[in-house]
């Protein structure tokens, strides 16, 4: 009964094939944290990319409409001029 109490139930080998198991497991682990690792990188990635995309349509689009209303002024105020004459 007291190798049932110091954990010594499974045999003399009992210990070494936990550790053994737990050692397998550890490295499946860390395998799977380093996939995890690279796919969020990858995420982190392709939304920086996105980022950078939606300011660059921002910006053209705002000199767009900076564009449309300096041509609206231009003509709107050339054709009072060509009235005038």
């Amino acid at each position: 009964m007291a190798a049932q109490q110091n954990g010594d139930a499974e045999g003399p080998g009992g210990h070494e094939a936990d550790f053994a198991r737990a050692l397998k497991e550890l490295a499946k682990g860390e395998q799977t944290a380093a996939a995890m690792e690279n796919h969020l990188d990858n995420v982190e990635r392709k939304i920086e990319e996105l980022l950078k995309q939606a300011e660059e349509d921002e910006k053209k689009m705002k000199q767009g409409k900076a564009n449309e209303s300096t041509s609206s002024d231009t003509t709107t105020s050339t054709g009072d001029q060509e009235k005038s004459t």
